[in-house]
């Protein structure tokens, strides 16, 4: 089954984090309110040999940046706004300044001794081949797979695991640059048809098509305007439930303000303007509506979130005979409140299994009749426990639950009465990154991945009990020279955080360690353990890299991410520098060694520890970041982002807002750390000009001759970029940050490599 999940379009979510991660492009976990991170991806992360620091280079000469007397006024503050002219995105000033920035950047990563070198390694360990999880349709599997360096993953369709794989659509071959991108698609439930979603430049806007296999063509009609939405297709084959938005002003998609969005349904060959409305939001403005079918057909569930808020509601359409779906059967609400997670897993025949918070913050598994949704008259089928509940669904006749236990996954597997039966052996400790089956068939599929251990997908037969490797990708990596520990800190409140440190065996703690310190902290979304090809690098130089569990995330369930949103965002800033401060006095690093990242919301966590610490880093990388926590709201996605962060139209937010943002928080006379700063120009997420003016502000108070970079990529987004832009610009930034650490040379034992 197909999901629409509210986390998938939070600042820096599961689709889109500091690594440019790929997810499974088939976790057919219906409404999966965590969409587990999947961790296929890229982590900035390398190192070569160390030497002694040389002496620091004059400042750099930067543009002439434009500074204007806008000054805004709210509720009797002042605060200057000098920037505020960056965010027209598409006008000759910006372009010329983003073009003016990228060559002093350029200029600046040209002269980096070991910056050729960073390429070609990373991208011989890069090409490997990575295979997404499978999709079944009667009989048929669906999946992605990428052969190592190929600008985007093909999608493939084969008969079992055994099958010979047949490619039903190449992305490659849409534009040679990569720059149309595609994001989602979902097969027929007869696998006789291909749903599949494109985008121009990777932004979240896509364009859906639909590809008849047997002829290899497409339908002549096009759905349009379609962002944040799932691909539902009804039993009958002749069409899906989508989400749309209204059609933007001319000129103005890429930043206009993510508000109206309505639940359709397409009947393919037939023209978008005769597509059926099934839920409109007029009522909900900021709201997000998405729909999904069950297994068997039966029912259309349409899930109603505020935002990126979990808590949601539920209404519910019987389409009846799934073969002759009754599209004019009324919406009927199943829970109105808004009072907790509500996430349909499936049904068998009229019991419908759900996953909810209501009186359970990490989560449990209830069963009900359709006709009496009642919470009295629940039946609990998997109790919450104190490990929370990640992810879950209904396949092979059994319960699947993906519990997180300190940031590690467990999956237990019960029957539908909830007797547990057994877990499922996993590789050893690390993340499950998605689960995919149906109720009727007896297959699950899943991917396993740690620091160590590179994604693999799994199947578990309910039948036999087996669990194989499908098509396990071959990395020239000998993992038994690393280790991965767990360790815990505290934070400023006391509040015991944890921590994944991954180094070579027998690495010495004498605080001369070059380490990169990544996290998140946001949105309900859990940071576990993956695996990443660029860290293969780092770990074979002798780097260390590690990751902090910071609160605002889903790692221990709703009180975890409650204690690091809204008022009490400082939380996760505090969390982050005490995790720099123990890995320091642990000796581990030290603060001429310790290089800082983040991407998105985790671009936000940097810019705010940068600011209030700039003192405790030797770097900094801070990827696409919530920068202008003023101004957020008003384009784009970020509306939907006010139950996170708070609203700097509303008084008491402000007052916390103000505080951390960063593009205000940059103070004269600081020396900040070395810092490089990323975008695109095609974000429609984290709109650009949140970059531009952190940058231009870093530049321009900057006390030091540390260098403040800002790199624009083009014709990518927040969550796309092709394979070959990707290396580009994970070369220049792990460069940048090797360079700064003190790491001025390719070791002559890698030379050949």
């Amino acid at each position: 089954m197909s999901s629409r999940n509210p986390s998938s379009i939070a600042a820096g979510s599961p689709r889109a984090t500091a690594s440019n991660r790929e997810r499974p492009q088939d976790d057919r976990h219906f409404f999966s309110p965590t969409s587990l991170v999947t961790k296929l991806g890229f982590i900035i992360a390398i190192a070569m040999l160390t030497i002694p620091f040389k002496a620091k280079a004059q400042a750099l000469k930067y543009p002439e940046t434009y500074r204007d007397s806008i000054v805004d006024n709210y509720f009797g503050t002042k605060v200057p706004a000098p920037y505020r002219w960056m965010e027209e995105q598409n006008s000759p000033q910006v372009e010329s300044w983003v073009e003016a920035e990228n060559k002093v950047t350029f200029s600046y990563l040209d002269k980096i001794p070991v910056r050729k070198w960073i390429n070609k390694r990373i991208t011989k360990l890069w090409n490997y081949e990575k295979v997404g999880i499978p999709g079944q349709h009667e009989g048929e599997l669906f999946y992605s797979k990428n052969s190592g360096l190929q600008n985007q993953s093909p999608v493939f369709m084969q008969k079992s695991t055994r099958g010979k794989p047949k490619m039903v659509l190449d992305p490659n071959k849409l534009s040679p640059d990569g720059s149309i991108a595609l994001l989602s698609y979902e097969a027929s439930p007869n696998g006789k048809y291909l749903c599949y979603g494109l985008s121009q430049g990777g932004a979240d806007w896509e364009e859906f098509h639909v590809k008849d296999l047997a002829t290899g063509k497409d339908f002549a009609d096009t759905v349009h305007w379609v962002k944040f939405s799932g691909i539902a297709w009804t039993n009958d084959n002749k069409g899906f439930f989508y989400s749309r938005f209204p059609e933007p002003k001319k000129g103005e998609a890429l930043m206009s303000e993510a508000v109206g969005q309505q639940l359709y349904y397409h009947k393919i060959g037939t023209p978008q303007t005769e597509d059926k409305l099934f839920y409109d939001l007029k009522d909900y403005p900021g709201w997000y509506v998405g729909g999904g079918v069950t297994d068997d057909g039966h029912y259309l569930f349409i899930i109603l979130n505020k935002g990126t808020e979990s808590r949601n509601k539920v209404f519910y359409v019987d389409l009846k005979d799934a073969k002759h779906p009754d599209l004019s059967s009324p919406v009927t609400p199943l829970f109105e409140k808004d009072d907790a997670e509500y996430y349909p897993l499936s049904n068998v025949g009229t019991t419908i299994y759900m996953q909810t918070t209501l009186d359970a913050p990490n989560r449990r598994i209830v069963s009900f009749s359709i006709s009496d949704p009642s919470p009295k008259d629940w039946k609990t089928v998997v109790p919450e426990s104190k490990n929370v509940i990640e992810n879950s669904m209904l396949a092979g006749g059994h319960v699947v639950v993906d519990y997180l236990v300190d940031a590690k996954s467990v999956v237990g597997l019960y029957s539908l009465k909830g007797k547990h039966e057994s877990d499922l052996k996993l590789p050893g400790i690390g993340t499950v990154g998605g689960l995919s089956g149906r109720v009727d068939s007896p297959d699950l599929f899943y991917a396993f991945t740690s620091y160590l251990y590179p994604t693999t997908v799994f199947k578990y037969n309910f039948k036999s009990g087996r669990n194989t490797a499908f098509q396990a990708p071959h990395v020239d990596f000998n993992p038994k020279n690393y280790v991965t520990k767990q360790v815990f800190y505290h934070s400023k409140d006391g509040t015991r955080i944890p921590m994944f440190i991954t180094m070579k065996k027998g690495t010495k703690l004498n605080g001369e360690n070059p380490t990169l310190l990544y996290a998140y902290g946001g949105f309900n979304i859990s940071i576990t353990p993956s695996f990443n090809p660029v860290n293969v690098v780092w770990l074979e130089m002798g780097g260390i890299y590690a990751v902090a569990n910071l609160r605002g995330g889903g790692e221990y369930g709703e009180a975890w991410h409650h204690a690091g949103m809204l008022g009490k965002k400082q939380n996760v800033f505090d969390d982050f520098i005490a995790g720099a401060e123990y890995i320091i006095k642990e000796k581990y690093t030290s603060t001429p060694r310790l290089g800082i990242e983040g991407y998105s919301n985790g671009g936000l966590l940097i810019g705010a520890c940068e600011t209030q610490r700039p003192d405790l880093y030797g770097a900094a990388y801070a990827g696409a970041g919530v920068m202008d926590m003023l101004r957020y709201q008003k384009f784009s996605a970020g509306v939907g982002w006010v139950p996170e962060y708070g609203s700097s139209d509303d008084s008491t937010d402000f007052q916390w807002l103000i505080k951390f943002s960063p593009v205000q928080n940059v103070k004269p006379g600081t020396c900040y750390p070395p810092t490089i700063i990323t975008t695109a120009d095609h974000d429609d997420r984290v709109v650009p000009s949140h970059s531009y003016k952190f940058a231009a502000a870093m530049q321009h108070d900057q006390a030091c001759s540390n260098p403040i970079l800002i790199r624009v990529e083009t014709k990518t987004s927040h969550n796309y970029m092709p394979t070959d832009k990707r290396i580009a610009q994970a070369a220049d930034v792990l460069s940048f940050m090797a360079y700064n650490l003190g790491i001025r040379e390719m070791p002559v034992s890698s030379s050949k490599k």
